[in-house]
């Protein structure tokens, strides 16, 4: 086991909420709680309360008779010196502070409060994680900020100094497949910092990927070092928030940070080589890319599956992304035209289904061909739902119109057409087909992508790392 000291602290025997409610966010951290079946023991603590979703209430925390390792704080940012006394004398070890209205309101006052809880907190030998952030995200103990988080455990760790953004990060990342194995939002990094999550994550063995959404730092050198080190043995995809002048400013007023300049940050990312993206959706989207595809650098890319322009413009789009759409070999051709395909001297690459769908033969031999060539390092395949309305339709005969099954032998991408189709019924029956035909090809491990460009960036962001790191 890790000698970290997060290692200890973030697999606690039991969890009291304070400021626990029956609605609200106070009651919305007991529920998740609940929801992913923590392991140790719930106490909810109001005076307000005698019982709270059907667990006993205590008026505050020293009333609580069993031991207690770890408090989430939904109070008032006066009531948290009073908190701790209460947290020294039952021997807690951790306190997440979700209250806000510190530092990060700009008021001296404030800040001065968040320095005295950060003295007593020292002085009783508690730890902090934040004031102002969600906290922690680990389904393998049964710990969530958010109800409807996945349960199931995954090999993708986050550090966001932002709460609102690790919501979205794995929220996104979860609906694509991808599965955490902690997710931490830190927000004023009043004790814990960026830096001491990132040292935790570089030697942690639950994390094989690291998501990072960073605003502000609190030890410049110490970051430096800490990236560098993580992303020497892990990915790192970073969003770093406040690159210009109005996000700077209003960093400031999110987590009282010193965002730095966009010339900084840039210097950073050279001397860590972690992979940047543009905002959150592009991060989720390289994301996937590194979580369901093996390691590779070939960047000649074989593209079926589109039609007419959109095969046009995914030659463009995966050009600019730094992918090689290559010719067509010529042996492919050949092979079309031994087998009696009628436009066996039309098909290119990108293969233009629209003048070959009257077979579906032709097409999964197309795609099967290409991705058994040894020309092509990988293959990018559009997918959609049903193409026919009001015909009875097989998930597994679709599926075997790409040829989904010879698909073994090069990285596959996916690009899936969810185009709506009818109105009322009909159109609630093609989501329900769609949506599954989405978890099936999730389950095949296949990463997939709402268009080509957001496809290719990914792809050829994760290509540029392996490209580097050999």
């Amino acid at each position: 086991m890790s000698a970290h000291p997060l290692e200890e602290l973030l697999r606690p025997r039991s969890i009291a909420v304070v400021g626990a409610s029956k609605s609200g966010r106070g009651g919305g951290f007991v529920a998740p709680l609940l929801e992913l079946g923590f392991k140790g023991d719930i106490y909810p603590v109001n005076p307000k309360y005698t019982e709270i979703m059907g667990m006993k209430a205590y008026p505050r925390v020293r009333d609580i008779p069993g031991p207690v390792d770890y408090v989430i704080s939904s109070i008032p940012a006066a009531g948290v010196l009073g908190l701790l006394d209460d947290c020294a004398e039952k021997g807690v070890k951790l306190v997440h502070l979700f209250t806000a209205r510190f530092s990060e309101t700009g008021r001296k006052d404030a800040a001065q409060l968040e320095q005295d809880i950060l003295r007593k907190a020292r002085e009783a030998g508690i730890r902090l994680i934040g004031p102002n952030c969600m906290g922690i995200y680990y389904p393998a103990m049964g710990i969530s900020f958010n109800s409807g988080m996945p349960s199931e455990s995954g090999s993708v760790g986050v550090v966001s100094q932002s709460g609102q953004a690790v919501g979205e990060m794995v929220g996104g990342a979860a609906a694509r497949g991808i599965r955490f194995s902690k997710a931490i939002s830190y927000g004023n990094a009043l004790d814990f910092n960026e830096c001491d999550y990132l040292e935790y994550f570089a030697q942690d063995p639950e994390t094989k990927m690291v998501l990072l959404y960073i605003e502000g730092v609190r030890d410049g050198p110490r970051f430096l070092k800490a990236l560098r080190e993580l992303a020497a043995v892990k990915p790192v995809i970073a969003v770093k928030g406040g690159r210009g002048e109005s996000g700077t400013r209003a960093t400031a007023s999110h987590t009282a940070s010193l965002a730095g300049s966009r010339e900084i940050w840039q210097t950073v990312v050279n001397q860590t080589g972690v992979v940047t993206a543009r905002d959150l959706e592009e991060l989720v989207d390289i994301a996937v890319a590194f979580y369901f595809l093996p390691p590779f650098k070939g960047r000649r890319v074989g593209v079926t599956g589109g039609s007419g322009g959109s095969s046009v413009l995914a030659a463009d789009l995966c050009e600019e992304a730094g992918l090689d759409v290559i010719p067509l070999p010529d042996d492919i051709r050949e092979e079309l035209r031994r087998r009696g395909n009628p436009v066996w001297d039309w098909i290119g690459n990108p293969a233009d289904f629209s003048i070959s769908m009257g077979d579906h033969n032709d097409t999964a031999a197309i795609t099967r061909l290409m991705a058994q060539h040894p020309d092509f390092d990988m293959m990018i395949l559009f997918v959609s739902g049903p193409w026919h309305r009001g015909r009875r339709f097989s998930i597994d005969e679709h599926m075997a119109q790409y040829g989904f099954e010879h698909m073994n032998s090069k990285p596959v991408v996916l690009v899936f057409g969810d185009r709506p189709r009818g109105t009322g019924r009909e159109a609630a029956r093609y989501e329900k087909i769609n949506d599954e035909l989405k978890s099936r090809l999730i389950e095949a491990h296949y990463p997939m992508f709402p268009g080509i460009r957001r496809a290719a960036s990914a792809v050829g962001k994760m290509i540029s790392y392996y490209e580097k790191k050999r």
